[in-house]
């Protein structure tokens, strides 16, 4: 009680008695009692009330959650997976668009209630999110153009005059800037895209991982993928929740460890090509 409600308290005493006093008491006591109830109230619960989960998609993300430029159809494995989440907490999904260079605005300015799109696990997101188990690992691969010469092996990229483009804002951005020093690297904010750069010249590869390189390889004829050597770094990849209350976060958690052991998340890694990486355990 602050000194304001003292205030009232000792006015209501003075010029209008007791029963007043108690009166005014009760009102206090109800309006506290609403504020905690309001404060308490977790992130699961407003799902669960406002009957909507908040999903943060990448739109562009290949067999992630991939947006058809034709059909504006969504498809992908957290897609689906988001989906049956959805049923499961008898709620709908409301996809919001975004992207890895939006993704702490995301959470902490609550634009979304959980970013779903296969989100690499790092020691800098550790900092600032708080992430569900794995489901997927995948390592890094380069893209660059077909037949392009001097460079069809890994060991190729990192050399004086090349120039190796990254999207802002992904985990390529942190792995390729500890680990290139011959070659530069370009970080490409949106609206650019990496397969421009590399098309247009001004970047002779792209970096990516299992899922994007899919796409390279099954809707364009003119990109040719390298993947990186078993000693460089892999990456989990989870679901993301804005740091403090945990409520959504053990739910998913749970939902996850479901899908892991009744097959659906295999099932779903097969039907979108991403069984080589799937995390069952």
């Amino acid at each position: 009680m602050n000194i304001s409600s003292f205030q009232a308290l000792w006015v209501a005493s003075r010029h209008f008695g007791v029963q007043c006093l108690i009166q005014v008491m009760c009102g206090l006591i109800a309006m506290g009692s609403a504020s905690v109830a309001l404060a308490e109230t977790s992130r699961l619960d407003k799902v669960l009330q406002a009957k909507e989960l908040r999903a943060c998609i990448w739109p562009e993300y290949y067999s992630i959650t991939y947006r058809n430029p034709k059909t504006r159809e969504l498809s992908g494995i957290d897609i689906a997976l988001t989906q049956e989440l959805a049923k499961e907490l008898g709620v709908k999904v409301r996809y919001v668009d975004s992207n890895f260079s939006q993704l702490y605005d995301a959470l902490e300015q609550d634009r979304c209630d959980v970013a779903t799109h296969a989100i690499g696990i790092t020691a800098e997101r550790l900092a600032r999110l708080q992430f569900s188990q794995a489901y997927l690992k995948s390592g890094l691969f380069a893209v660059t153009l077909k037949n392009k010469e001097g460079l069809q092996s890994w060991d190729s990229l990192d050399q004086p005059g090349r120039v190796i483009a990254v999207a802002a804002g992904t985990l390529m951005e942190g792995i390729m800037a500890k680990s290139l020093k011959k070659a530069k690297l370009v970080k490409v904010q949106a609206p650019g895209t990496r397969e421009q750069e590399v098309l247009s010249g001004r970047a002779d590869a792209f970096m990516t991982d299992y899922p994007y390189s899919l796409r390279m390889i099954e809707l364009t004829d003119w990109a040719a993928v390298i993947p990186a050597p078993n000693n460089m770094p892999t990456t989990e990849y989870a679901y993301a929740f804005a740091k403090g209350d945990n409520s959504l976060l053990l739910r998913v958690e749970a939902f996850l460890s479901n899908v892991k052991k009744d097959g659906r998340l295999l099932q779903y890694a097969k039907q979108h090509n991403l069984d080589p990486i799937v995390v069952l355990k």
